[in-house]
């Protein structure tokens, strides 16, 4: 085996043994749901056992994600440099999941009062926030996000965030419909403001 291959190999039994204890499953209860014995998968984990594909396919079903998943290799996952937009005070931290994005945003402005700033489109969004207070205008409900609270929503509805009572910092989560939604409003925010 070549150092590359075994290399691989060791990410994906760190993978299965990673994606088994996020989901709060034992040995057994994996076992169970990719219909192997408790000792063959402890085995796999452990690297006393060698990788089949049959048993990968079986387990990447088992876990909820796709082989592929499961053996990627790619190492473009990580942005150490973040890109910074400051016209909209916003940093590009993270390339994940493909399609996925993370942005860290500092906000000083509350939300909009009037509804139509608020925008709709494509996708689901995620935020957590790091400190300070947000609002959230969703529909026609508003939420108060606190420091290290969180929410999701579909961006489907009409939505605006801003700070409560001072500057708070976001990170925000997209997957790619949103990111998209957010760029064209982007350029439509732009193309809609007067010439100096």
């Amino acid at each position: 085996m070549t150092q590359e291959a075994g290399e691989l190999e060791s990410l994906v039994r760190k993978r299965i043994r990673a994606l088994r204890l996020a989901q709060g499953w034992s040995l057994e209860e994996l076992a169970a749901r990719a219909q192997v014995s408790q000792s063959t998968l402890s085995r796999i984990e452990n690297g006393r056992r060698r990788l089949a594909l049959d048993q990968l396919v079986t387990l990447a079903r088992a876990l909820e994600t796709s082989l592929d998943q499961l053996v990627e290799t790619a190492t473009d996952d990580v942005v150490s440099n973040p890109i910074v937009d400051a016209a909209h005070g916003m940093r590009w931290l993270v390339k994940a999941e493909p399609g996925v994005t993370v942005v860290r945003q500092r906000m000083t402005d509350p939300p909009p009062d009037n509804p139509s700033r608020m925008r709709a489109h494509p996708g689901r969004e995620w935020l957590v926030v790091l400190s300070g207070t947000a609002i959230l205008l969703l529909g026609n409900r508003r939420f108060r996000i606190e420091t290290h609270q969180a929410a999701e929503f579909p961006t489907m509805l009409p939505h605006a965030i801003g700070a409560e009572g001072g500057p708070c910092e976001l990170l925000g989560i997209f997957d790619r419909d949103a990111r998209r939604g957010h760029q064209r409003g982007e350029g439509a925010a732009k193309a809609n403001r007067p010439s100096p």
